[in-house]
């Protein structure tokens, strides 16, 4: 039950990130996460730093910042709440282009759309320089052992079930099935409890393969890449970077 090579999110490069054990970045991620979220909303210099800290990260990955961009779209629901908050918060009212705003409602605005790009960045680049299975086998032994088999599976099910729904689409467009209008819902509601049923009954016929060949309710352990401490030196310059910038912005303020 090995991943496939290459994943959607993956982008293949032999980089140093790309080298990197998995655990080491996944570190990393999480405490330059914590570090943007700690840096106080009103002092937008620093996230022009950790954006910058974060672009020479991405630069020496060579992952095209195009492939990034267009992995973005999860980001999106912050976007457009970042959007609508300046208009619904209270408190004191500011003009932005002869519309009257709250001020407050704007800093938390522009402070959670530079934090929310910063995490998904960093988060995308995780995901393009590291195979999915890597990131299981990096997560095994710092999180419970069921939890880590629960994603194992999930991320290798996954891919079965995208070739399934493939599968169904391409068999309703060559039968010349194209939705147009509302009234071709029926048909793609069908498709969704079609793909349900086959999901489900696919699983049943997965866990009795697995329990054919002595499955007993653990996966086998992962292998894990040695991080040596030259590797954990240089996944945490990122986040120690973040670190010492939101220090220095909440001594400012």
């Amino acid at each position: 039950m090995g991943a496939g090579h290459g994943h959607r999110l993956h982008y293949h490069g032999h980089s140093v990130v790309h080298r990197m054990p998995a655990q080491c970045k996944i570190v990393a991620l999480v405490l330059f996460v914590l570090a943007v979220v700690a840096t106080p909303r009103t002092q937008y210099w620093a996230y022009a730093v950790d954006a910058l800290v974060l672009g020479v990260a991405v630069n020496v990955s060579r992952v095209p910042p195009a492939y990034l961009g267009k992995r973005m779209l999860v980001e999106v629901p912050f976007v457009v709440f970042a959007l609508v908050l300046p208009f619904v918060a209270v408190g004191e009212r500011t003009e932005l282009l002869g519309v009257t705003v709250s001020q407050q409602g704007l800093e938390a605005a522009g402070s959670l759309l530079a934090k929310a790009t910063l995490g998904v960045v960093a988060a995308l680049l995780l995901a393009a320089t590291t195979e999915p299975r890597d990131i299981i086998a990096g997560l095994e032994g710092k999180l419970p052992r069921q939890l880590v088999q629960i994603m194992a599976m999930m991320v290798r099910y996954l891919d079965v079930t995208s070739d399934q729904l493939r599968r169904m689409r391409i068999a309703r467009e060559s039968r010349g099935f194209v939705a147009r209008n509302p009234r071709h819902w029926p048909v793609l509601a069908q498709g969704a409890g079609a793909f349900f049923v086959r999901s489900y009954e696919r699983g049943e016929r997965v866990h009795l393969a697995m329990l054919s060949r002595g499955y007993t309710g653990q996966l086998p352990g992962l292998r894990t890449d040695i991080a040596r401490p030259r590797d954990w030196a240089v996944a945490l310059m990122v986040p120690l970077s973040a670190s010492v910038t939101a220090a220095s912005a909440w001594l400012i303020s």
